[in-house]
């Protein structure tokens, strides 16, 4: 195809052919031709793969359709999600639910003002913006409904609604705040708040069941957001340690790094269930799903530790001889410079370990006995009405879904944010 020229003035401006693809040109059958069958070995693996994806794609839509018997996940869906929570004290759980919605609502507002005050924010019409929701939770929404369906009771349609409309309130006062610059006090007062509110809900659902007597999916998700929280900081206070220049602080996380990257997870969870009582009196032994918490923290800081690591490493020189130019503190370089950038070239693979995180909570009921979703799910195929019938492909397949639907959605946002901080381009 010959270039296009193109009249600009008095001079011609050559203009490249814009190349748009066999789709565009010829239609969707060279398309296929191309991408599917341009070689032989590409026809046959079309064919197999094709015909494998058909029949497994068949087999899920009849088991979950046709044959699958659910009543087993309608009947016990309490236990599932919750576990043994006494009814009386279910209210705790709905308050601590709208809390968090609202507490999370505030801080999307309070980021959302402060990037709107900076300049930095774009303004959508409402439309764009439900259809950025709709895009980000869609799955999780899906699955939301499906379990408010199955309970079949008023109570978890009022307790969505109530949360996310403390959500929409609390993210419109956030915004409010956020664009305005307040005094040093209401700003103090406000992180103080903000920092208090989880705990406070925690103690609050404390009050009513005991750490240990907690159960279901609703244990898992505690698990697993409580070592999130704490072995992220403990893993990049590591990964500092090691690349320390003082010697005494270098070996002692080196050496704490590899022993606990080197030992399985499982024997890390069976020592504490069971070793822990030779060395700890019981009286003073924390209880098995605070042990679990600890187990979780350490092993996967580690892990984070060597993550963060290969981010600092991935820092050109520069940029420290920069900080360094502008006269920044050894600490001041650390925090402001190297740190944002490492962590953000290696986001990735820090939700990857997270979400690995979240998945092993399940060896927490396995080493120490703990009801979580997982034990609950093999359990209640024993049950009277339902004992004897094969019912454990539907229970497995329940608990899969709830561990799917989260760490998709925490893959799903880790892309959003790499998008937004443009992690792998320049």
């Amino acid at each position: 195809m010959s270039d296009a020229i193109v009249e600009l003035g008095s001079e011609p401006v050559i203009q490249p052919p814009v190349d748009r693809g066999p789709t565009t040109r010829r239609g969707a059958g060279v398309w296929v031709r191309h991408n599917l069958f341009r070689t032989p070995l590409d026809g046959v693996l079309t064919v197999v793969f094709g015909t494998i994806s058909v029949v497994v794609l068949y087999k899920v839509f009849t088991f979950v359709f046709l044959t699958g018997r659910w009543e087993i996940i309608r009947v016990n869906l309490q236990l599932l999600m919750i576990g043994r929570f006494p009814a009386a004290h279910v209210l705790r759980l709905a308050v601590t639910v709208v809390g968090l919605a609202a507490w999370g609502g505030l801080i999307a507002g309070l980021i959302s003002g402060r990037r709107a005050r900076a300049g930095t924010a774009r303004r959508l019409p409402l439309r764009r913006r439900a259809a950025d929701l709709i895009g980000r939770f869609w799955a999780l929404a899906l699955v939301v409904l499906y379990l408010l369906v199955l309970a079949g009771t008023p109570g978890p349609w009022i307790m969505v609604g109530l949360a996310l409309a403390a959500a929409l309130v609390t993210r419109i006062a956030g915004g409010w705040l956020g664009r305005r610059r307040p005094n040093r006090a209401i700003t103090v007062g406000l992180a103080l708040l903000l920092a208090a509110i989880p705990p406070g809900l925690y103690l609050y659902v404390l009050a009513g069941l005991g750490f240990d007597e907690w159960g279901g999916f609703l244990l898992n998700l505690f698990l697993a957001v409580c070592s999130i929280v704490l072995c992220f900081p403990l893993g990049v206070l590591l990964a500092l340690g090691r690349r320390s220049g003082l010697p005494l602080v270098r070996w002692m996380c080196t050496v704490y790094i590899e022993i606990i990257r080197g030992a399985p997870l499982f024997v890390l969870l069976l020592l504490a269930n069971v070793a822990l009582g030779f060395f700890v009196p019981t009286t003073l032994a924390p209880e098995k799903a605070t042990r679990a918490i600890v187990v979780f923290t350490l092993f996967t800081a580690a892990y984070m530790a060597e993550i963060v690591r290969g981010g600092l490493q991935s820092i050109p020189r520069g940029q420290i001889e920069a900080a360094k130019a502008v006269g920044l503190s050894p600490v001041r370089q650390t925090v402001y410079v190297v740190l944002p950038q490492a962590l953000r070239n290696v986001i990735p693979a820090q939700i990857g370990q997270l979400i690995s995180l979240f998945k092993d909570t399940t060896l927490a009921g396995i080493a120490m006995g703990l009801f979580e979703l997982l034990n609950v799910s093999s359990a209640i195929t024993a049950q009277e009405a339902f004992r004897g019938q094969g019912l454990i492909g539907e229970t497995i397949t329940f608990a899969a879904l709830m561990f799917w639907i989260v760490a998709f959605t925490m893959s799903r946002e880790s892309q959003r944010l790499e998008r937004r901080l443009g992690v792998g381009t320049r």
